[in-house]
């Protein structure tokens, strides 16, 4: 188990989106209408894991991410309200990313992705003077999906790991892993020393269907990988053997999984900047993910 870290603030480089959540009771009905309650909020796994830092006791936690003009004044000010330090790059040409998600009786969420802005962040965008006083640096995976920001990504890992400031990323999206191809990703993400994928990411990434063998696999690339379960908790491996497991606390009146990992994300490396050791800071995880799962939409609320 690694030992405490502590100091510091975060940095997440990642992505604004405006979901719109959709939470329906009954089975989708085909070419007709079905009834839902839906909201338009703030979200996006980079700005849903600063924000969920924030909630957990990160005292500075910054975001970079790219929105298009039409509505990157309402998420500064939705982050600022949270706490978050924004640092937004507009897009004049394309709006902001927007994801309409599904969320069933069970609170099971599928998404519908438009990636707008996120996937154009440049190299432009990133300042070395960004990672003053920081003492983790965080990749939401969606950006390493697409070429322009991919090349942002790795500038700010490699001047990261530069800086001897750790690095973790987060894989994002069984989907788009098997489009790019796992290998390319994990080539990609090379440099970080903490991983954190879910269930369905680890297996795609690895081939293994038991999170306990595919976090231990993983961990072969990364020093620290931390495989979240959901409502099972987490796996947490090191030098290519699991070092523990974390259970999830029960949530009684589930209503939306939409964010639930970024909650996890970033009560684990608020916890960790705290100087929380691995299985401590996955604790402080799970209890955020079961806050995110009480709560509709991807981020906390605001005070």
């Amino acid at each position: 188990m690694r030992s405490p870290e502590g100091g510091g603030g975060l940095l997440v480089v990642g992505d604004v989106v405006t979901d719109v959540v959709a939470r329906y009771g009954s089975a989708l009905a085909h070419g007709t209408d079905t009834a839902a309650l839906i909201r338009t909020l703030p979200g996006g796994a980079g700005a849903n894991v600063a924000c969920w830092a924030v909630r957990s006791g990160c005292a500075d936690a910054r975001l970079l991410a790219r929105a298009g003009a039409e509505s990157a004044g309402w998420h500064r000010e939705e982050l600022e309200r949270a706490g978050v330090r924004p640092l937004l790059a507009v897009d004049d040409a394309f709006p902001t990313a927007t994801v309409i998600a599904l969320v069933d009786a069970a609170a099971e969420r599928t998404f519908l992705t438009d990636g707008g802005a996120v996937l154009r962040l440049a190299v432009e965008d990133f300042a070395p003077t960004m990672l003053d006083g920081v003492g983790r640096l965080h990749l939401s995976g969606y950006l390493l999906f697409a070429a322009v920001s991919r090349a942002a990504a790795l500038l700010a890992l490699r001047t990261a790991v530069e800086r001897g400031v750790p690095v973790s990323v987060d894989p994002a999206s069984a989907w788009f892993l098997r489009e790019l191809g796992p290998r390319r990703f994990l080539e990609f993400a090379a440099g970080a020393e903490l991983l954190l994928p879910n269930a369905d990411e680890a297996r795609v990434l690895t081939g293994l269907t038991r999170p306990e063998s595919a976090a231990a696999e993983l961990s072969r690339w990364f020093p620290r990988v931390v495989v979240t379960l959901g409502a099972g908790g987490a796996v947490v491996a090191a030098g290519g053997e699991v070092t523990g497991r974390v259970p999830a606390p029960r949530v009684a009146a589930p209503v939306d999984s939409t964010g639930a990992g970024d909650a996890f994300t970033g009560g684990f490396l608020a916890a960790l900047l705290a100087g929380a050791d691995d299985l401590a800071a996955a604790a402080e995880g799970c209890r955020a993910g079961a806050l995110a799962v009480a709560t509709v939409g991807g981020r906390p609320p605001v005070r």
